[in-house]
């Protein structure tokens, strides 16, 4: 017998079955809720503002922000919308986070390819092959749903980077496979390159492969030219070129490495988007109240990132025991009581860059107990809340000492993972302690005890998130985003560390 879980949300709010951590790509969903009367108070003179800080012409990428569509007033119950204006109205009352995220200039892309055709000779290849994705945002921003609104289709657009000779240096030269009939699309992209692009086409009773390999700019090759793809290649254009005359690669190496180390640019992105996340996670706290479902704190949370300019694509929210599996995977209708333990994982894009952060805590309606006294007379349940909380953020602690340069990414995990085994509780922390951070919310290198051979470098930013999860009874962790530095401790991205659990 199957049995259908029902939400307890109406109709207009119900998320989607398994898209408790999804992506919205460029659309949102319609409960988005931007037009509110309460809203559009607050975020008038933000969204000029920063419309105008993201409307740059060249040399610049111009950015603009999304448009949302709204429901009528009139459908929002009452309490969800008096419990959206307070969270809004809290973020907006400091939004000078934003201040540190710019777009990007066209030098910045060009820099990237440049940094890509020095890998690529270290790495003894010719050429790196993308297609619309991650990496090809990274190297042209360009995205996927930006080529191809539909869906991924059977037609290869690539990307080819090569190393071409400048002197003691090396520079990228791009060329651009593409379908006869759209090439003028992908000219009319606007991607971030300081002269016309070139183009390779090919009809549609061609071989886009041999194409490729029979144009100019494989003409010199007297063996198979070795080609880079990364893990977005879609495994028939890997097999297409591997079968058309390519030597085909795997990603790894130094080309792997570029996209780790992040530019002072990204790393404000980064900071901006990290801080005003865990910024609108502290602005919807002071507005709980009893009796709100964990859907009902998602859907807010998300308003309130949205009233900023964040476009949020996962959100996790779990109360007391369904935050003992880490990533949820309960019906969203579970009410918030008086000492229920909140666990928030929450994720948004701004300027294509990702958040990623965690925050477990109390609601506000639950005083914190302020005295020996008032301690002791506690529940024998709600102390080992406290104090699986205290060993949570002692082992994050205790990461964050060990992310240094030319440490290694296994060091960082183990230096958590101890404090957490000697505190009783290794088999509840069940992940590894964190990962890279950037484009994508979970990109190399990767923080496990196993991961002994990366070396920590300056420009690296990465996650802490270590965590205690108790089967049945309540889940905790913490995540904020660290930025590995030259010397000494790593720089946080997040703003604040957590507090305490009356203060995340």
């Amino acid at each position: 017998m199957s049995i259908t879980k029902q939400s307890a949300l109406p109709p207009w709010a119900q998320p989607q079955q398994n898209e408790r951590k999804r992506r919205y790509l460029d659309w949102l969903p319609i409960v988005a809720v931007l037009a509110l009367g309460a809203l559009w108070l607050f975020k008038s003179s933000i969204t000029e503002s920063f419309n105008a800080r993201c409307s740059g012409t060249d040399p610049e990428i111009s950015l603009k922000l999304e448009k949302h569509p709204s429901l009528p007033l009139k459908d929002i119950p009452k309490h969800l919308r008096s419990f959206q204006d307070c969270s809004i109205k809290n973020l907006q009352a400091n939004l000078s986070f934003l201040d540190t995220a710019h777009p990007l200039p066209v030098a910045e892309f060009v820099h990237r390819r440049d940094r890509l055709a020095q890998a690529l000779v270290e790495d003894g290849l010719d050429a790196f092959l993308v297609e619309p994705g991650y990496t090809f945002s990274y190297y042209a921003n360009v995205t996927q749903p930006d080529w191809e609104v539909w869906e991924p289709e059977e037609r290869p657009f690539l990307m080819v980077v090569q190393p071409q000779s400048h002197g003691s240096t090396y520079k990228a030269k791009t060329t651009f496979l593409v379908p006869s009939f759209e090439a003028e699309r992908a000219r009319l992209l606007n991607m971030p390159f300081e002269s016309e692009i070139e183009l390779v086409t090919y009809e549609e009773h061609w071989n886009p492969y041999t194409t490729l390999l029979s144009s100019s700019i494989f003409s010199t090759a007297k063996t198979a030219p070795k080609v880079m793809v990364d893990e977005e290649m879609r495994d028939f254009i890997s097999r297409g070129l591997a079968d058309n005359g390519f030597n085909v690669h795997g990603l790894n190496g130094e080309v792997e490495r570029v996209r780790e180390t992040k530019s002072e640019a990204e790393i404000g992105i980064l900071r901006a988007v990290n801080t005003g996340t865990v910024e609108s996670v502290r602005a919807m706290r002071k507005c709980m109240k009893p009796g709100l479902t964990e859907d009902e704190v998602m859907w807010v949370l998300d308003n309130t990132m949205r009233s900023a300019g964040m476009d949020p694509f996962f959100d996790i929210v779990l109360f007391d025991e369904d935050a003992s599996n880490p990533h949820g995977g309960t019906d969203g209708s579970k009410i918030l009581e008086k000492e229920t333990m909140v666990l928030i994982d929450v994720g948004s894009h701004l300027f294509g860059y990702s958040s990623d952060i965690c925050r477990s805590f109390f609601p506000p309606f639950f005083e914190k107990p302020e005295s020996d006294h008032d301690y002791e007379a506690l529940s024998s349940e709600l102390k080992e809340k406290l104090y699986v909380w205290d060993v949570v953020l002692e082992a994050q602690t205790a990461s964050l000492h060990a992310l240094h340069e030319n440490g290694t990414c296994a060091s960082v995990d183990l230096a958590a993972r101890g404090v957490i085994e000697d505190a009783g509780y290794g088999d509840a922390f069940t992940h590894r302690v964190g990962h890279g951070i950037g484009i994508k919310a979970h990109e190399s290198p990767y923080l496990n005890k196993g991961n002994v051979d990366t070396k920590l470098k300056a420009g690296m930013t990465f996650t802490s998130e270590p965590g205690i999860y108790l089967v049945d009874k309540f889940g905790v962790r913490h995540e904020d985003i660290l930025l590995v530095r030259e010397n000494g401790l790593p720089d946080l991205l997040t703003g604040q560390r957590a507090q305490g659990p009356w203060d995340p």
